[in-house]
């Protein structure tokens, strides 16, 4: 081709740059880098130079040095060419390597493949699915991605620190989800560190829930979904975050268990509350603030933004209405565990 180009001077044909895009493929699928494919080509290009036709039999200096102008266009596009094919393969590579990654990733936290297959393409993807895993999921006031910056921060820490063995990070749902080995629970601790303060410039976490550590690649699917419940609960009961322990919440899912018994049990204590003034919202979030408060008056009413006077008055109101004392222990626990079930009913918004 080079040796033609001399003779004429003419351009590099399209059925020849295709046939250069596709020898970039080729070498690319066959493990040459672009550096060392380039360097190939241009190492040949000047181990040909002197004796290409054009060059050996220009009759002046100006048709050599027009021939030298053809020649170094046709490397040029024929490089550009080679680099074209090499880049595309490689993107198609990524592209699948990726779908690849993602219906693994899917299988994984969804449980929807043969345990052992699945266990042999974790092994690719430097997971060892014999042991126990656990699972932290955090969850941010926007959705990440896999370009998100702060997904890159997260990404960025935990392969420096620990490397990408027994460990994989991940999105889902607009969630950034890592699981780890139950041996490496520094991990986790540190997911959730990077995850909640990724830096200047980027918003943290919302809230990051850790799944309790379970066997097998049905322990990462179980560990999960307590990490998703763990966020479910977060978000309507309002918890102080932002990293949540699943096995510190194990009594909600219990509460939860009987929503008959749970709906009569806010009916029969708290439904007098109904007929407050202003209706029972005011008094329920009254509870909750005392029981967090450590039914220290003064922090209870501050956490409201309310004096402590009307807040002894409500705490009245409510013992007026529903015949239990929040100053009694046992009555208040009864107070307490209806509330719970309250808001994890989504009462009284929502009906029994």
């Amino acid at each position: 081709m080079l040796a033609d180009v001399s003779g004429t001077g003419r351009l590099l044909r399209r059925p020849e740059l295709d046939a250069l895009r596709e020898l970039g493929e080729r070498a690319a699928e066959a493990g040459w880098g672009l550096r060392e494919l380039i360097g190939l080509y241009l190492g040949e290009t000047r181990r040909l130079w002197g004796s290409l036709p054009g060059i050996a039999r220009a009759p002046s200096a100006a048709a050599a040095a027009r021939t030298d102008d053809a020649l170094l266009g046709a490397v040029d596009a024929a490089i550009s060419a080679l680099g074209e094919g090499h880049e595309r393969a490689q993107h198609l590579a990524v592209r699948q390597e990726e779908a690849a990654r993602r219906e693994f990733i899917d299988d994984l936290l969804y449980g929807r493949s043969d345990l052992g297959r699945l266990a042999e393409r974790a092994e690719r993807f430097g997971l060892r699915l014999a042991g126990s895993h656990a699972v932290a999921v955090a969850e941010g006031d926007e959705p990440y991605d896999d370009v998100h910056p702060v997904v890159r921060r997260v990404e960025r820490e935990l392969i420096a620190r620990f490397g990408e063995h027994d460990v994989l990070l991940t999105t889902k749902d607009g969630r950034l989800v890592c699981v780890a080995a139950s041996s490496e629970r520094v991990i986790l601790d540190a997911f959730a560190k990077y995850a909640e303060r990724p830096g200047t410039g980027h918003l943290g976490a919302r809230w990051v829930a850790v799944g309790r550590e379970h066997p097998g690649a049905g322990g990462v699917v179980l560990s999960y979904e307590e990490a998703l419940g763990a966020l479910g609960l977060a978000e309507r009961l309002e918890l102080q975050g932002p990293v949540l322990h699943a096995g510190d919440l194990l009594v909600f899912p219990v509460l939860l268990r009987d929503r008959a018994a749970m709906s009569d049990l806010v009916r029969t204590v708290l439904g007098p509350l109904t007929t407050s003034r202003g209706g029972a919202g005011p008094l329920l979030e009254t509870l909750t603030a005392c029981a967090v408060a450590g039914y220290v008056n003064a922090e209870a009413a501050r956490r409201l933004k309310i004096s402590v006077r009307t807040l002894s008055y409500r705490l009245e109101r409510i013992k007026t209405l529903t015949g239990y004392d929040p100053g009694d222990a046992l009555q208040r626990f009864t107070l307490e565990t209806a509330a719970m079930g309250a808001r994890l009913l989504g009462w009284p918004q929502e009906p029994l």
